[in-house]
């Protein structure tokens, strides 16, 4: 693999966005345009409230039948229904009528695939505790900033979940990914279908502009492949990047701390030699990785919590505020000063890196 040239959110470069070759299943995939800003969230069809067609009028206890009782009736439609819904979703997958946004994102997979399959590592194995999400806006445009760490990048697609499951309108996170991600056979196509995108300036301000939940990660490679020695310690968060992005497109800043993820790999070495040869910006070192081979890839089943902030409003900046280099200096100290304080806050009310 050649080296990859890592994109650092904060490059105000004017680039062509970056698409994965190659639809598996979506050729024929309909691409619906992006939600403008006062577009809420759909309800797949079949999921809102209240009597389905023809049923109108039938008594509570209309289904009872003489050998089965209301329990075994309920058991057996509910059955029928999820084999249907299952098989209909399969036939959609299969002739390519479902639709995809102009990023790639495919909400569907995401909702009834990706998110169940990531939602048994979130709810057992790291048994997040979620804070604050009500801090993310119910409606809009917001971007969300994070710490990053943990080695491999499973911080972000906790946070999705958490967003996911736990926003009282049931938003949806847009994750921004480095180039890394786009070159990798079979994740660049996963990170495109569950609605991640190149993390660059054009690409966030029109996420943000159209009314997405956006989250991005300042501290990149730095931060996630940092070693065990140096947990909790915000590396540096670039040129503010981030912050030119959301004054341009007149959003709320979030600021999220994430505990929990630094001790999932303990990276107490990092091979870069062989990082090189592979073309990865770091290899790591755990105590056991790879010396236990493909078992030391289990991450330690520590216990999270993901706390978002207050937010911090950016719609009373006039435009040309996204080019005054010292304000947006001021705003990223502010933002990482505030992840950094509720990271210790976190730290000193934990009981237990595993508890």
């Amino acid at each position: 693999m050649a080296d990859a040239k890592v994109i650092p959110f904060d490059d105000d470069r004017s680039r062509a966005r970056r698409r994965p070759g190659g639809r598996a299943d979506g050729e024929a995939a309909a691409v619906r345009a992006l939600p403008g800003p006062q577009q809420g969230h759909q309800e797949p069809e079949g999921s809102r409230e209240g009597p389905a067609p023809g049923t109108a009028g039938e008594a509570p206890g209309a289904d009872v039948g003489a050998e089965g009782g209301t329990g075994a009736g309920a058991a057996a439609s509910g059955w029928e229904k999820r084999l249907a819904g299952g098989l209909a979703f399969l036939r959609r997958r299969i002739t390519g009528d479902y639709e995809v946004d102009e990023f790639g994102y495919d909400e569907e997979l995401t909702d009834q695939v990706l998110m169940s399959l990531l939602r048994p590592l979130y709810e057992k194995y790291f048994r997040v505790e979620v804070k604050g999400v009500e801090n993310i806006p119910a409606e809009g445009g917001a971007l969300i900033v994070a710490n990053h760490s943990g080695t491999l990048p499973l911080d972000g697609l906790m946070m999705q979940v958490a967003v996911h499951d736990h926003h009282p309108a049931g938003r949806h996170l847009r994750l921004l990914a480095a180039d890394l991600v786009f070159v990798l056979p079979v994740v660049n196509e996963l990170a495109r279908k569950a609605g991640h995108t190149l993390a660059c300036a054009e690409d966030a301000e029109r996420l943000l502009r159209s009314g997405e939940i956006v989250g991005v990660m300042p501290e990149g490679f730095k931060g996630i492949g940092k070693p065990f020695g140096e947990r909790y310690k915000l590396q540096r968060f670039g040129r503010g990047g981030f912050v030119s992005t959301a004054l341009r497109a007149g959003v709320p800043i979030v600021p999220c701390s994430i505990v929990g993820a630094e001790e999932i790999y303990p990276m107490v070495g990092n091979a870069k030699t062989l990082a090189r040869v592979l073309g990865f910006p770091y290899f790591p070192l755990t105590p056991t990785f790879p010396w236990l081979g493909p078992l030391g890839a289990l991450p330690l089943p520590t216990k999270w919590t993901i706390q978002f902030g207050e937010p911090i409003p950016t719609d009373s900046y006039a435009p040309e505020a996204a080019e005054d280099p010292m304000l947006m200096f001021n705003l990223t100290d502010q933002v990482r000063e505030q992840i950094q304080h509720t990271l210790y806050k976190l730290l000193v009310q934990r009981r237990s890196v595993f508890f």
